[in-house]
């Protein structure tokens, strides 16, 4: 039997360009910066990148009964900036590993471009909502710690690894007990054995307990579960068995489909996720290529993370980036989804608290490592330096001022000052 197919005459590259094209409220659309390859022009490269992403290909095409028309269209170019409306068909719900084959994935190769990144994203309802979303959000600061206004606090032992689960957890008493909320593993920590996940999270929540009763403050600890997807749904498991509230997912190099696992049982255990954020920079240091952290914190919030480191406001040691827009953008309204409490980290000591609640607000998580441990009186008295800049912040306190009666603070502004470290 002989097949007929329906050539499709006509269809081009500038088929996907249409200035005048107004994109549908389903529609996603994707902000992006290109630079055009030396051989084409800017419409050239942006017709390119719509249809690429979308049902383009080079060669004409022969098709039994035609296609559903499924083009993405570049619908403005504003110097090296193009937007792009894709249709709500192209995407799998709930699926973000596809939609991120769609909209980040061989455009990012093209010969056509020489540098292309993907700056932002507009979320239609249908698409948003096919995701879950937070369980808590910012939330946790009052659902969890009873906070209030003031910002949660955490830190790392240091060094991040090759301490034993005993002194691990002994430092994570020592900082509960210096007023901080959060033990936190850092991203490198997992199951080794040094200090093997189960023994570290039994011993540290014993200690937990007991710095919650001599404290009378709630405390709580982000244990990394990153591993295989199996693997993460199984510690989750132990962690909610073990009456830990949190886990801590490095989200990017687990990958999307892994942390969606998560979220799903996390919402069956009632376990709020931490996001750690190891190798964002690896797509979004460059500026003029690969995927804004903006788009990364996006991905994560509909992804159904709690917090998000989100960094520092340039105060800390990393690069700046607009840490300010991207929580801006985790506490607005999406379609309903719960907002995500950004976690500030990288360098901090108590002498920069005051600018950096100044800079990003109260709703927020404040994370320091050397900042606490590196104390010259020790663990204990970082902590309650970090927390005295907390809670003289929130007052409105000048921090020397507050330091007058309160000498582990004092100790820490002798030391560091308000200096950014590198």
């Amino acid at each position: 039997m002989t097949m007929k197919y329906q050539v499709m005459p006509g269809i081009t590259y500038e088929d996907f360009l249409n200035l005048d094209y107004t994109p549908a409220d389903s529609e996603l659309v994707c902000t992006f910066h290109i630079d055009p390859a030396a051989d084409m022009d800017m419409e050239d490269a942006a017709s390119r990148v719509a249809s690429e992403s979308s049902n383009g290909t080079w060669a004409e095409l022969q098709v039994e009964g035609g296609i559903t028309d499924l083009s993405a269209t570049t619908f403005d170019i504003d110097g090296n900036t193009i937007q792009v409306a894709y249709p709500d068909e192209l995407f799998e719900g709930g699926n973000m590993a596809q939609v991120l084959s769609c909209i980040a994935g061989n455009i990012m190769g093209m010969k056509a471009v020489d540098r292309i990144r993907l700056l932002d994203c507009e979320w239609p309802e249908a698409l948003t909502n096919s995701f879950p979303g937070p369980q808590f959000g910012s939330d946790v600061r009052n659902e969890i710690f009873d906070a209030g206004d003031r910002p949660i606090t955490a830190t790392v032992p240091k060094p991040k690894v090759g301490l034993s689960t005993d002194q691990h957890a002994k430092i994570g008493y020592e900082a509960w007990m210096g007023g901080l909320d959060l033990l936190k593993d850092d991203e490198n920590l997992t199951d080794q054995a040094f200090n093997p996940f189960h023994d570290r999270l039994t011993e540290s929540l014993s200690y937990r307990d007991d710095a919650q009763d001599e404290t009378g403050e709630k405390k709580s600890y982000l244990i990394n579960i990153t591993a295989d997807a199996n693997t993460m749904l199984e510690r989750a498991d132990v962690v909610a068995e073990q009456g830990c509230e949190y886990v801590m997912v490095d989200v990017v190099t687990t990958g999307w489909a892994a942390v969606q696992a998560v979220r799903e049982r996390c919402d069956e255990l009632g376990l709020a996720i931490h996001a750690h954020r190891a190798m964002h920079a690896a797509f979004d240091r460059l500026e003029d290529h690969g995927v804004s952290m903006r788009v990364i914190a996006q991905i994560t919030r509909l992804c159904g993370a709690d917090q998000l480191h989100t960094g520092t406001a340039d105060l800390g040691k990393l690069a700046n980036e607009d840490t300010v827009g991207i929580n801006e953008w985790l506490y607005s309204d999406l379609h309903g989804m719960t907002d995500v409490l950004p976690v500030a980290s990288g360098g901090l000591h108590p002498g920069l608290v005051p600018e950096l609640i100044e800079r990003e607000g109260q709703n927020i998580a404040i994370q320091a490592g050397g900042g606490v441990h590196g104390h010259p009186d020790g663990t204990r008295a970082g902590a309650a330096a970090l927390r005295q800049a907390v809670d003289a912040s929130v007052a409105g306190t000048p921090i020397e001022e507050y330091a007058e009666d309160h000498p582990e603070l004092k100790t820490a502004l002798d030391k560091w000052g308000t200096e950014t470290p590198r």
